[in-house]
């Protein structure tokens, strides 16, 4: 029996019961399109954890004041007043491993523009900063040295106060008040989204390191310093040059604690990636349990069709069907029902994954892969769990199939 012939004969068989057909196919589409969502939500997570991996910066180290013991008492982080603008200088000046610089100080103020206010983050940095968070500017400029080294009153915005303080009208040009201090607006940053920990690093305005030391906090230490290594396989390295210099920088003596901390966000965030991962090949097996419940549900029903035409069967053998033509006509209305409901479950898992999208908005991806992969294993589910049910047709002696009532 050629294959189109065995196609008619199976789309035949499986049509005399239309209902048990379909909801022995429902299984393979639960299956199928579970698998697509979760593989779909899955790697829009990947998606958000790798543009956050980017957004933190190319190679960046980042070193933070640090804590002390006071008889007995330890401060957290930032309970030190030992890292100074001059370290910062001595880094870009000794360490040939680092580039891009930047001293950083932060504190929290209320913006003011017209009858509009917004408290946000202040961060004083350096030009460099951006260079060391790979972000770009949408419009207008970064400030410059100069304006470092005069402590000007000139910021640049992120998108968020932008939001809040201008709505659709350009911020650069104007001025607002930030604290007790005028400042223009020099430049408004790119959008940069959420961190990996769920802050929003648009809620900020930058500002030189200078005036905000000066004007807004009145102190000549640092809170932290960020700066870029030349390269990922130099990160090691330049970590060890930074932290020897600071040391003899700080007069610290051999065994005694830092007075600093060098922080990795780099490796949080691909520490948070790697759960995503895991999270997602977790969903995506529990998905895959409804593809074998349905692959279970396609066995039990070709045993029943069997047993119903067993003596359908024994006629066939008796005309002169080899048992290979029997096993290839059960083995493809089993096929037959695992394709036409892998491609059903690939039409739902993609009408789900753009609901998750537009609903919740999730970011979602399927790839032609992924699709081309549900279908494969629906059908592979198909064989496998078909093959049982077509060999115990096959093997029905043709006598004994015509007697069976």
């Amino acid at each position: 029996m050629n294959p189109f012939m065995i196609l008619v004969v199976a789309s035949k068989a499986l049509a005399r019961n239309r209902m048990r057909s379909m909801l022995t196919m429902l299984g393979m589409v639960v299956g199928v399109s579970a698998v697509i969502c979760t593989i779909a939500i899955g790697a829009g997570a990947a998606e958000k954890v790798r543009v956050a991996i980017s957004s933190i910066g190319a190679n960046m180290i980042w070193i933070e004041a640090g804590g002390v013991n006071l008889n007995g008492v330890r401060t957290g982080s930032y309970g030190t007043r030992s890292l100074l603008v001059e370290d910062a200088k001595a880094i870009q000046k000794e360490v040939s491993l680092v580039t891009n610089v930047s001293p950083s100080v932060d504190t929290r103020v209320q913006l003011i523009y017209g009858n509009q206010n917004w408290n946000s983050s202040v961060r004083g940095v350096a030009p460099e900063y951006l260079a060391v968070k790979n972000w770009p500017m949408m419009r207008g400029e970064m400030f410059t040295s100069l304006d470092v080294d005069g402590a000007a009153n000139v910021c640049v915005l992120g998108q968020t106060i932008v939001d809040q303080l201008f709505g659709e009208a350009d911020p650069v040009g104007q001025t607002i008040r930030v604290k007790d201090q005028t400042c223009k607006v020099v430049g408004e940053l790119a959008p940069k989204g959420q961190s990996v920990t769920g802050q929003d690093q648009d809620d900020t305005l930058m500002m030189p390191y200078t005036t905000v030391m000066k004007k807004l906090m009145g102190h000549w230490w640092l809170d932290d310093m960020m700066m870029s290594a030349t390269s990922a396989e130099e990160l090691p390295a330049a970590e060890e040059q930074v932290a020897a210099l600071l040391r003899e920088r700080h007069r610290l003596r051999p065994g005694a604690l830092d007075d600093f901390n060098i922080r990795h966000p780099t490796e949080i965030a691909q520490a948070v990636a790697a759960s995503a991962q895991t999270m997602e090949v977790l969903l995506a097996s529990v998905a895959s349990v409804s593809l074998l419940v349905g692959g279970v549900g396609i066995m039990n029903i070709m045993l029943v069709s069997v047993t119903e035409r067993t003596r359908e069967i024994g006629l066939r053998l008796a005309v002169g069907a080899r048992a290979r033509d029997v096993l290839r006509q059960f083995l493809f209305e089993a096929l037959l029902l695992s394709i036409v409901g892998g491609a059903l479950g690939i039409a739902l898992g993609l009408a789900g994954t753009h609901v998750i999208a537009t609903q919740f908005n999730w970011p979602t991806h399927v790839s032609m892969d992924t699709m081309i992969l549900a279908f494969g294993v629906a059908g592979s589910i198909g064989l496998v769990f078909g093959y049982y049910p077509a060999r115990r047709a096959a093997k029905l002696d043709p006598i004994d199939a015509l007697r069976f009532e």
